[in-house]
């Protein structure tokens, strides 16, 4: 079957409001801003842009409406290099909008966001024949019935399914959680939804034998992964960077780890570039701003 798009999302898109500040401010106190930006954020939306600047085919086709958020997220990822065309407009849509507050001295941040009339994937939409000629499908739970569709028709023609999955409170979610075959989820998600004490148990806990790997993910400390015909967990590490924003760095590492593997890069490596390609962007302000070129990612990486 001939692919179409290397990487479709139908997931969460959003709109930052960053502000830069010297340190987090305390209760009832006033504190100078040092700068403010905005950008295009959520899940999906920097996940499919860290693929676009990785040379990956992407496309998004969730939900948004006909407000000014949503149009400055379909502006922002067009000039990025995916495709909305498949996009499904309703007027009660909109973006995730979102206040990040970021400490200056160590890059750490602070998310406010209001979800109201957020959706991501829509319940019928897009065509089947789009999500079946696709080589890799990122899913986050946002639109879970949609969500829930493309993964099932995905999986049944042979389209692997990428988990970005922060909340496991939501509605029919372990029938998503099955769906990921391949499964990157933050330690603090792994910890919390499986009891493990740890990373490494973590990524034991959430595999299964119709998965082609389980990733857990610990930020500057690297990383867990477990595949198919390991005894057990092994750890990649992460690059040392001077971080200056962290926000986006574990979409960034979905978006280009999807993809390495619409690449048909081995494991290991999809690892690596997913590494190196979130280390690049803590080193930048913005969420998509930071995200590098896939030359920018090997030229790096063979310096490392």
């Amino acid at each position: 079957m001939s692919r179409t798009i290397d990487v479709l999302g139908l997931g969460c898109t959003a709109v930052d409001e960053l502000l830069f500040v010297p340190r987090f401010p305390d209760p009832d106190t006033k504190l100078r801003v040092n700068r403010r930006e905005r950008h295009c954020g959520g899940l999906t939306a920097t996940a499919l842009v860290a693929a676009a600047r990785l040379g990956a085919r992407t496309a998004y086709a969730g939900t948004l409406g006909p407000d000014p958020d949503s149009a400055f997220v379909l502006e922002t990822l067009e000039r990025a290099g995916v495709q909305t065309r498949w996009v499904v407009r309703r007027a009660d849509r909109r973006p995730v909008r979102s206040v990040i507050l970021v400490e200056a001295r160590t890059g750490a941040r602070t998310i406010l966001y209001d979800v109201s009339g957020a959706v991501g994937a829509d319940a019928r939409r897009p065509a089947a024949d789009l999500i079946t000629r696709s080589r890799v499908l990122l899913v986050d739970g946002w639109g879970m019935p949609g969500q829930l569709r493309a993964a099932r028709l995905a999986r049944r023609a042979g389209v692997a399914v990428v988990g970005d999955l922060e909340s496991f409170d939501r509605p029919r979610f372990e029938e998503l959680l099955a769906l990921a075959d391949h499964l990157i989820v933050s330690e603090d998600f792994a910890r919390r939804y499986t009891g493990a004490a740890d990373a490494s148990a973590g990524a034991r806990k959430l595999w299964r034998d119709d998965r082609a790997v389980v990733v857990v993910t610990c930020g500057a400390r690297g990383g867990w992964w477990l595949a198919a015909g390991m005894t057990g967990p092994r750890h990649y590490a992460a690059f040392q960077v001077k971080a200056v924003d962290t926000t986006g760095c574990g979409d960034v590492f979905h978006g280009a780890y999807a993809a390495a593997l619409a690449r048909g890069l081995p494991l290991e490596e999809r690892l690596r570039v997913a590494a190196g390609a979130a280390a690049l962007k803590a080193t930048r302000p913005g969420g998509q701003a930071g995200c590098p070129t896939w030359a920018t990612v090997r030229r790096w990486l063979r310096r490392v």
